[in-house]
């Protein structure tokens, strides 16, 4: 293979991943833009990733406004359901509680989520 050829792929390659790390640099992943199809996706990976006690607040800003969202008190406890889409049931353009996943936080820390955590939070 010629030298100059050698070159001129070489420069294209560090061009292209260049290109690359200034679009994910700049350009991170929004859930607020997302169709409902790349959030629904997006929402699924950053649930994989969640650990207990996560404020809240990091959890907006990581997975954006939540699809659905219900609280209540009990006694000194503030207790508040966030459901976020992870999978599509229906064709319908409802969001429904059954195509989310819950995640439950009791004085504004992630302490359950997934399959159980409406039923925790109806129990409280």
């Amino acid at each position: 293979m010629n030298k100059t050829v050698a070159k001129r792929i070489g420069l294209g390659l560090v061009i292209y991943l260049l290109f690359a790390a200034l679009v994910l640099l700049f350009y991170p992943d929004d859930p607020n833009s997302m169709d409902w199809q790349d959030r629904e996706q997006y929402n699924k990976v950053q649930v994989g990733k969640l650990e207990l006690g996560t404020s809240r607040q990091a959890i907006i800003e990581l997975m954006g406004s939540p699809d659905i969202s219900e609280a209540k008190r009990n006694n000194d406890e503030k207790l508040q359901v966030m459901f976020y889409r992870t999978q599509h049931m229906e064709s319908d353009g409802i969001t429904t509680m059954n195509e989310c996943t819950p995640l439950l936080f009791k004085n504004d820390q992630l302490i359950a989520w997934g399959e159980g955590a409406y039923q925790q939070y109806l129990d409280w």
